[in-house]
Parts: C-alpha cells; sequence; structure tokens
C-alpha cells in the first residue's frame, strides 16, 4: 500500500507548497504594488501574442488620488459590505450554488451538454484572488482555490490594501485596467477628479466591462448600464469607507 501513499503524499506537497507561494507573494504585496495579474496577462496575451506594441492601458494610481466618489461607487456595484465582511458573504454563496444547481437540473432535463457558467456570489477579495492568481474558467475546483486565496488576502492585506489592489487592476474594458487607464479612457480626466455620474458609470460597467466599451462583445445580451448608474448614484451615500490602515493585517 506504501506505493499509493507516496503519489498522494507528493501531490499534498505541492498542494502545501503552492499555498505557500500564494502567500508570499501577498506578503510582498503589503509594500510593493502588483505589476500585472494572472487575468491581465491573459488578455494581453490573446490581444497581443508576440507583438512588442499592444492595446493594453495600465497605470497605478495611490488610493488616496482616487476620487471618493468612485469608491462608494464600485462599493454599491460591487460588495457594499466589503469593510465589514471577512472576505466570503455566504449567503450570496448559497445562492449561487442554488441558482447553480438549478441551472444544472435544466440543462440536464433538456439535454444539453454545453458547459455551466456558474453563477457567481463573490465579494471584492473574492474577485481579486482570482483576478490575481487563477484562470478565468469556471469550476468548483477553482472556486476552492480561490477561497483559500481569499482568506490569505483578507489575512495579510488590510482591507483599504485590498481595495486599492482592486481598483487599479480590475478590468474596465477591452485592454484596459484599473482606475487609472478607465478615467483617461472613458472620460479625459484623472481619477481624483471624477465626479459623482461618472464614477457611477465606471462602477455600473464593472459586471461586464467589455461590452460597455464595445458593442461586439454584447452578442449574449445587453446590459442595462444606464439603469445600473441610477441604482448606483441612489445608494452611494449609504456606504461609508473605513479608515483602515494602508498596509499591515491591522483589521
Amino acid at each position: 500500500m506504501r506505493w499509493l501513499l507516496y503519489p498522494v503524499k507528493c501531490l499534498l506537497a505541492g498542494f502545501i507548497a503552492m499555498q505557500i507561494f500564494f502567500a508570499l507573494q501577498i506578503a510582498l504585496w503589503m509594500s510593493l504594488d502588483p505589476s500585472s495579474t494572472a487575468f491581465q496577462r491573459a488578455e494581453r496575451w490573446r490581444l497581443c501574442t508576440w507583438h512588442w506594441t499592444c492595446p493594453v492601458q495600465s497605470h497605478w494610481v495611490p488610493y488616496d488620488k482616487i476620487s471618493n466618489n468612485l469608491k462608494r461607487a464600485v462599493l454599491v456595484s460591487e460588495d457594499d459590505i466589503f469593510f465589514q465582511h471577512k472576505g466570503v458573504r455566504v449567503e450570496d454563496m448559497q445562492k449561487a450554488w442554488q441558482k447553480n444547481q438549478q441551472q444544472n437540473q435544466q440543462k440536464t432535463q433538456t439535454g444539453n451538454k454545453s458547459k455551466i457558467a456558474l453563477r457567481g456570489g463573490s465579494t471584492i477579495t473574492q474577485q481579486l484572488a482570482k483576478n490575481l492568481f487563477l484562470c478565468s474558467e469556471q469550476h468548483y475546483l477553482r472556486k476552492g482555490q480561490e477561497l483559500i486565496i481569499t482568506g490569505l488576502l483578507e489575512l495579510i492585506l488590510s482591507k483599504q490594501r485590498l481595495f486599492e489592489i482592486y481598483l487599479n487592476s480590475v478590468e474596465w474594458g477591452e485592454g484596459i485596467f484599473g482606475v487609472g487607464a478607465a478615467s483617461q479612457h472613458y472620460f479625459a480626466t484623472s481619477p481624483a477628479a471624477l465626479d459623482r455620474d461618472q464614477a457611477a458609470a465606471l462602477a455600473s460597467a464593472l459586471p461586464a466591462p467589455k461590452c460597455f466599451d464595445k458593442q461586439q462583445y454584447c452578442r449574449r445580451g445587453s446590459i442595462n448600464y444606464s439603469a445600473r448608474q441610477e441604482f448606483v448614484l441612489e445608494n452611494m451615500d449609504r456606504v461609508a469607507l473605513a479608515p483602515y490602515p494602508k498596509s499591515g493585517a491591522g483589521k
């Protein structure tokens, strides 16, 4: 039976080593800004392959140089209790699980064997975990690894630092990453100068940023961005920005 245990031990050791790598990488981001994310690199390859010039826009903006209008707008759009939870919203994940099970049953009953796209219940921290380290494929093994990385992010980095990295790395259109590139691309202004309407417009784009940027990506159905923007505007004053420290895990 020992020969059966050996590959299991190797797999376990490899899994633990990978988690240690993730933890060390995250610890570096307490003081260093991420140069790119796994999702950015994948998009750069999709758009540019081996070309030296590439239409990918991204530049880092410090947290205190980003308009509070945008911070509040993004919280309303993506995760309104981000500064209160510990990285995961269990109720939202349960709803997502139930929705996915219903979709699976419908696919089975109709005989449709196409890939099931999982409905998300992700917090900002979970989105960040996926974008920083993981592929875009949707399956439960990837979701499990995402939860582990989410825990590491919440353990090592402050909420403010997590939000800063998110705002500087999230996709806002085809080849547009981070608020620095997005504010210039859409409004020809700086992140610090974004007004309420501009901030709400950018926040409304986050669920489907490529469609917001280019009509060709809206084939699967259009999102009512105007309605989303109105919802964000109505609720921006409801969310608060907690004064968390910029680095360390002091939460």
